[in-house]
């Protein structure tokens, strides 16, 4: 228990980004173009573990940018700037 503990504080407390996860949220929801451009520290929330940037076209065919924040236990959200 303490192992996991321990874990889920070291996944918290890094930059952490999830490429993959992103790129196939954003994918789903008919963003196309999409680039991964970092780690984006204060677009999401404080359960997220994962806060991906990005820029792509939008399903509107606008240019966009922002982030996909995702948590363990829980599904991505895309949150535009």
């Amino acid at each position: 228990m303490k192992k996991i503990l321990a874990a889920m504080a070291l996944i918290t407390l890094c930059g952490c980004t999830d490429a993959t996860g992103a790129k196939k949220a954003l994918e789903g929801a008919g963003y196309s173009n999409i680039q991964m451009t970092g780690y984006s520290m204060f677009s999401c929330g404080q359960d997220d573990v994962y806060k991906t940037k990005f820029s792509a076209t939008g399903p509107t065919g606008k240019q966009v940018t922002g982030a996909v924040c995702a948590g363990i236990f829980k599904g991505s959200t895309i949150r535009t700037d």
